[in-house]
């Protein structure tokens, strides 16, 4: 039966990426082996979008690595209203805002930046990545002398929620770590959006994006040298979005670096890659 499959004369090229190309042909339709593939990375795609938060183990992760955090819900009350009202999930619940309001009010306020995480469209991504990218981050923040507000950690969030989350901190700059929605070669990608003097209301043209942060994507070393030249910039000249192009001189890559790590390096304000917004 084995004869029946046509091969790709490009299949060499299958090592270098995870993209579905040169999958071969029995007659005018793919084979049984990669058409399965494709059913089991939809299926894997489809569960990642519904995955919930693993809210305390990612909280315990972080108060481990000594993070302050404070737990926040947004408006969509569960992840059927979540995906279905993406307004709601752009704000905050009236407890969450009352609790940022309580806090603010005992001296957490006027930080130069503050993150957020959130779930997003992959609360996968967020449990398996969050941290690592939190980490790759701080030494470069410390060695600056950034002022880190506590961690907002969201349920139900979306991209905007982090622009209120900023504003109630008074943070200079705001940088929500969030799900991205998942592809069929990639249900674990992160995404960073970047917005300087965040407050309500802001649109993406606000915001920069690092897209597809994960091992198998733009890996967290790469990420945190470009998030911390955009941090850099933002502050030096006061603005974020289309804008602020990323120019950041990044170190040569490895022999070995993928296709798949490649193609989805995002540089100012547009991401690849579709997103939780």
């Amino acid at each position: 039966m084995s004869n029946l499959v046509i091969v790709n004369p490009w299949e060499s090229l299958r090592r270098f990426t995870q993209a579905r190309i040169a999958l071969g042909r029995a007659g005018v339709s793919i084979p049984t082996k990669p058409q399965l593939d494709f059913q089991l990375a939809h299926a894997r795609a489809r569960d990642a979008v519904h995955l919930p938060m693993d809210r305390e183990g990612v909280c315990a992760q972080l108060e481990a690595a000594g993070y302050p955090v404070i737990e926040l819900h947004s408006a969509a009350i569960d992840r059927t209203t979540y995906l279905q009202r993406p307004d709601l999930g752009r704000k905050l619940d009236d407890a969450s805002r009352e609790k940022l309001g309580k806090l603010t009010k005992k001296g957490a306020h006027g930080f130069d930046v503050a993150f957020v995480i959130a779930d997003g469209l992959s609360a996968f991504a967020v449990n398996q990545h969050a941290l690592s990218m939190l980490e790759a981050i701080r030494p470069k923040l410390n060695e600056a002398g950034w002022r880190m507000a506590p961690v907002g950690l969201v349920e139900q969030g979306r991209v905007a929620i982090g622009d209120e989350i900023g504003e109630i901190f008074g943070a200079e700059i705001v940088v929500i770590l969030i799900g991205e929605r998942p592809g069929l070669s990639a249900p674990d990608s992160l995404g960073l959006y970047l917005t300087y003097g965040p407050r309500a209301g802001l649109t993406d043209a606000a915001r920069n994006c690092i897209s597809n942060v994960r091992p198998e994507g733009q890996s967290f070393a790469a990420a945190a040298h470009r998030l911390m030249y955009l941090l850099s910039e933002a502050r030096r000249r006061k603005l974020s979005g289309v804008d602020l192009k990323d120019e950041a001189e990044m170190p040569i890559a490895p022999a070995q670096t993928s296709i798949s790590q490649t193609n989805f390096l995002v540089s100012g304000g547009a991401s690849v890659l579709e997103s939780p917004r």
